[in-house]
């Protein structure tokens, strides 16, 4: 049985948010407070959230569909990768190109070409070509593996795919969308919940948070057969440096003060290492 502690979710940063110059007002019912200008979520809906998605994702692979993991900025590429490939399934850690689903036919010829490249490789074929020739196909080879790498083997859209920055991965919203695709994503104070269909409310810059998010559904998918599902332990321990008051406690429900975290200055500092996330969809791009 997978296992989530709400220590966990504090000591990785998932409850804080960016600026609050910069929130979306569709946020607003996952937010808790604003600390030192900073939007402070509400862990009590990440959990719940938590707890949705895991089943969600869990159901849908015991049904024998596959997982999509995407998450193309710095931050996200090696944890998007490492689970993804832990559980078994696919993910695209790099680049998102247009039509990735809507478009999956013209994929799969890029994916059987990057196939026939690496076959060439080891059957002798590149014995009988130029040096030219053979470099060329090795750059061709290259940027293939580079955004497709993830998806090499994935020979039909994916069941579900996971997300980390919404409003980075636009695009691939739009797109799982449009196929009809339930979508499970990490949306942080910036993003947009709306037609997700499994938001979870959280911190989508810092790595650690990211890290704990990826491998709770890369769990989902290794725990697919076992109907016990998630275990989520609320409470902490004396050691924290977080307050609960025990007299506003209602139906066994931990109440989590935040009153005690202030953001660090790496936290403050979480908005200006984002990288073009504020452009806005091309639809263009969806095709």
């Amino acid at each position: 049985m997978a296992v989530v502690t709400m220590k966990s979710l504090l000591e990785s940063g998932v409850h804080f948010g960016h600026q609050v110059k910069r929130w979306d007002p569709r946020m607003k019912k996952y937010i808790f407070a604003e600390r030192n200008g900073i939007h402070i979520i509400d862990l009590q809906k990440t959990i719940a959230s938590i707890k949705d998605s895991y089943e969600a994702v869990r159901k849908i692979v015991a049904s024998g569909k596959s997982v999509l993991f995407v998450g193309t900025k710095k931050q996200a590429q090696q944890a998007i990768a490492k689970e993804a490939e832990r559980c078994g399934m696919y993910y695209v850690n790099n680049r998102w190109l247009g039509g990735m689903l809507t478009n999956f036919s013209t994929i799969k010829k890029s994916l059987q070409r990057l196939k026939k490249i690496e076959k060439m490789e080891v059957d002798g074929t590149f014995d009988n070509l130029t040096k030219k020739e053979v470099s060329n196909l090795q750059k061709e080879k290259a940027k293939l593996e580079k955004n497709l790498g993830g998806i090499k083997d994935m020979k039909e859209l994916p069941g579900v795919i996971f997300i980390i920055d919404t409003h980075k991965e636009q695009i691939a919203v739009a797109e799982a969308r449009r196929m009809g695709i339930p979508v499970v994503a990490v949306v942080d104070t910036n993003c947009n919940p709306e037609g997700i269909t499994y938001p979870i409310p959280g911190n989508d810059d810092a790595i650690r948070a990211i890290s704990l998010f990826t491998s709770i559904i890369a769990n989902a998918v290794v725990e697919a057969n076992n109907e016990e599902g998630l275990k989520i332990i609320e409470t902490l321990g004396d050691e924290d440096d977080v307050v609960t008051d025990a007299s506003t406690k209602k139906d066994d429900e931990e109440i989590v003060d935040y009153s005690n975290y202030t953001p660090t200055e790496e936290d403050t500092k979480k908005d200006d290492v984002e990288d073009d996330d504020d452009d806005e969809i091309d639809e263009s791009k969806i095709k």
